[in-house]
């Protein structure tokens, strides 16, 4: 038996991280034989030129086309819908189009939430329950997320699958070649990478670069990435003007360079390979996952980070160094330790890639296969009974 999912989620080449991880997620899943093709219904604000899986372009902040979407997913060959859920890619307050979209769906739905509130308001509480009752299985990345989803939201436990964010693995050339490729041959290398907005925290650690420059001159700060589009559609380029101007106030044109532009995964792994430090100072406390940080992880990086919900749980256990929120001398004493003390770097890193390993996507494709057989005879169960 070959299953047929569709996955209604925003998909390349708008750039998203949900975007990128659903394309890797279909990716890995097609090289199965359990699933010969995978389908995607995609959410866009803008036109885009999408590849042979995308079924119908939504155009999030028109109802109308949910509608339709709906319709075309219940007349098609489709087993089963992906819902990737994010507040902000879905149309309406809070993206609140998805609960009458889930109610129009015939077919069984499984949905994965991106972000999962212990505060939410009235609203987003409200459509997370919905999707949620809509769902016959609903997965989270972290076994924190798993408690909140019980406790604040009340969704019943055995509905509930962890299923670890995936990351890419890749035979790449080894450190000092790749810091050589990249003009940084001799530089102690720290980054960060994704697309920039103000919740990213990355003042902090260009203040931190200032007090970590004095023990280590040849340390570089790498900030990788361009401006989120929702962020530069608002604002234009605001944030990164201001994070450019504190580099020049402090002095520091030498330690931080921005490397403005959207990675090819290849770019981003091998700035990760290069990276001596991977170092994500996010200020949002409640953040479930990072795609970000579980790359890192995969990479099997020596990790400094604010103690964001994933980052709590994912660098437990020594598998990274956890720092204040809007602290840049709690970033660089920690930044300083590891560069100072190799075999704790080490010792960490050994610990980050034994969890990494378990990330690869074949591993997360796998587990999300064996989810699809268990909801399609979920399904044909419940049509029996009724």
């Amino acid at each position: 038996m070959s299953i047929k999912p569709v996955f209604v989620s925003t998909y390349p080449p708008r750039e998203c991280g949900i975007a990128t991880f659903t394309q890797d997620l279909v990716n890995a899943i097609e090289k199965y034989n359990d699933v010969r093709h995978c389908y995607v219904i995609a959410l866009s604000k803008d036109k885009h030129l999408y590849d042979n899986r995308v079924l119908y372009d939504i155009n999030q902040d028109k109802f109308s086309n949910y509608v339709k979407a709906a319709n075309l997913i219940n007349v098609a060959d489709i087993d089963v819908v992906i819902i990737e859920h994010e507040y902000g890619i879905f149309g309406g307050e809070d993206g609140d189009y998805i609960v009458p979209f889930v109610k129009l769906i015939k077919k069984p739905i499984i949905t994965t939430f991106h972000t999962v509130l212990k505060n939410p308001t009235a609203k987003q509480f409200e459509i997370l329950k919905k999707l949620a009752d809509a769902s016959y299985k609903v997965i989270t990345m972290a076994k924190t997320t798993k408690e909140i989803l019980t406790d604040v939201y009340d969704i019943e436990e055995e509905k509930i699958e962890i299923v670890h964010h995936g990351v890419p693995y890749m035979d790449l050339e080894d450190k000092e070649t790749l810091k050589r490729k990249y003009n940084l041959g001799g530089k102690r290398v720290i980054s960060t990478f994704g697309l920039i907005s103000p919740g990213k925290g990355l003042e902090y650690a260009i203040q931190a670069m200032d007090k970590v420059r004095k023990e280590f001159t040849d340390t570089v700060y790498l900030i990788l990435g361009q401006t989120h589009p929702n962020i530069k559609r608002l604002k234009g380029e605001e944030y990164r003007d201001k994070l450019v101007n504190l580099v020049r106030e402090l002095k520091l044109e030498n330690n931080v360079i921005f490397v403005d532009k959207y990675l090819t995964k290849r770019e981003i792994m091998e700035y990760l390979r290069l990276s001596d430090i991977y170092l994500t100072p996010y200020i949002g406390r409640e953040q479930a996952v990072s795609g970000t940080l579980a790359y890192a992880i995969g990479s099997g990086k020596a990790i400094v980070s604010t103690p964001y919900t994933y980052a709590q749980e994912m660098l437990s256990d020594g598998r990274g160094m956890l720092v204040e929120f809007e602290d840049a001398h709690s970033i660089a004493d920690a930044i300083i330790t590891l560069l100072k003390d190799e075999n704790l770097r080490k010792e960490i890193e050994k610990k980050t890639l034994e969890i990494g390993k378990e990330m690869y996507w074949h591993n997360v494709a796998k587990r999300m296969i064996d989810i699809f057989y268990d909801v399609v005879q979920l399904n044909k169960k419940v049509g029996v009974i009724a």
